[in-house]
């Protein structure tokens, strides 16, 4: 298999965001913020640029001539830099939450940020990022832990993916006609990869989406169930994506996942979300930017409106959307 692609809580809180003394020191009950305005991020961000090998690739700018709102916006690219016959090289411009303050793999959080691609949009068959949700990975950890949640880019297409640990077919489904296996309306299209022991489900698409995309997705699964709300993602072309996500992993079937984008509703995820295995760590954590595997162009993005929250009031666009028990 090419490997390029390598409401059970209650979410809805409109109560005040205002950090009380008692939870002051509770990480997942702060409310994060950064517009990009200045010539660093801001203290309320908590966010910073992590250095690494990978990360050479890429380079940081806070700018003002392309912005949401605010004075101004970060410009984040990557450049042809893995060496030749280098294996399993990438190519990143990632920012990262600081490692205090990430919030507890089994608690929900809401995250908020919007980006936009600039010109020309990547639209090749290769393995492209704009964000990811992953699990902390300890020091005896074995295994290539893949994000539970990730904002991908291919064929010039976007879509969402969920990871969890492996978990077998019940049964093979007929096929359709166009060779991709037919899931029923309990069931989500996943790719199946016991080897590595996960499986990608495909969540959300954009509208341009075709029968011929994503066929490494040819499995079902009942382990992840995606409630679809009307409303695709929006093409990488239209111009500023402003996101509102609530994560929150479960990997025993007890995760929960609010995709929304422009404020528009795009899909619920619950079931299996993320991973159980020995020495993973106890939190999670949100890193956006482009990453990529090796490639020979220019690649950018900006992002601006950084805000992370317990309370989706603080997050989504228009509170009145947040979902309700």
């Amino acid at each position: 298999m090419n490997a390029k692609y390598a409401f059970p809580a209650i979410l809805a809180c409109t109560c005040p965001s205002i950090a009380t003394p008692a939870l002051a020191e509770d990480s997942a009950q702060l409310v994060l913020r950064d517009g990009f305005d200045g010539k660093d991020f801001a203290p309320s961000g908590h966010l910073y640029y992590r250095e690494n090998f990978e990360q050479k690739a890429g380079s940081i700018e806070f700018q003002s001539d392309v912005k949401r709102s605010g004075t101004g916006a970060l410009r984040l690219s990557v450049k042809p830099f893995c060496p030749p016959g280098k294996a399993n090289c990438s190519e990143r411009a990632e920012i990262w939450e600081r490692t205090k303050y990430r919030v507890p793999y089994d608690q929900g959080v809401w995250y908020g940020f919007a980006v936009k691609f600039a010109d020309p949009v990547p639209s090749g068959d290769h393995r492209y990022l704009i964000a990811q949700w992953k699990r902390e990975i300890g020091p005896n950890a074995e295994g290539d832990f893949s994000p539970f949640l990730a904002l991908r880019l291919n064929n010039g297409k976007l879509f969402a993916t969920v990871e969890t640990n492996y978990v077998a077919p019940v049964a093979e489904r007929d096929k359709h006609e166009d060779g991709g296996k037919a899931c029923d309306e309990s069931e989500t299209p996943v790719w199946f990869r016991p080897d590595t022991n996960q499986m990608r489900a495909l969540v959300a698409t954009d509208g341009n989406w075709a029968a011929g995309d994503g066929e490494e997705f040819a499995g079902c699964t009942s382990a992840v169930k995606v409630t679809n709300r009307g409303n695709q993602l929006p093409a990488p072309t239209s111009g500023w994506i402003d996101f509102a996500i609530y994560s929150k992993p479960g990997p025993d079937g007890s995760g929960h996942i609010e995709i929304f984008a422009n404020n528009k509703w795009i899909v619920s995820v619950t079931g299996r979300i993320g991973h159980a295995d020995h020495g993973l760590g106890k939190n999670q954590y949100f890193k956006f930017g482009p990453y990529r595997a090796a490639d020979t162009t220019l690649w950018t993005l900006y992002y601006d409106d950084f805000r992370r929250s317990p309370h989706c009031a603080d997050v989504l666009a228009d509170p009145s959307l947040c979902p309700m028990k």
